[in-house]
């Protein structure tokens, strides 16, 4: 695989763990103060949920880095 795939490739992996981050903290959200879930919104759920993304979002991009790192050395 050329150098450019690779880091293409790793850019879209990178990206989309991101994003499924944020699109776990905002169904967090989502269910913590609407509806969605149950009448009168389930914060606690919610809560977990707004978490999980953004530790997902801000953590994971930066293990994939560090392994990448390796695998490259």
């Amino acid at each position: 695989m050329r150098d450019e795939e690779l880091w293409r490739k790793r850019f879209q992996i990178f990206a989309a763990i991101r994003l499924v981050g944020v699109a776990t903290f905002l169904l967090g959200l989502a269910i913590a103060f609407s509806d969605l879930v149950r009448l009168g919104g389930w914060p606690l759920l919610g809560g977990i949920l707004a978490i999980i993304g953004v530790v997902d979002a801000l953590v994971a991009p930066r293990i994939l880095k560090r392994g990448w790192e390796r695998l490259d050395q």
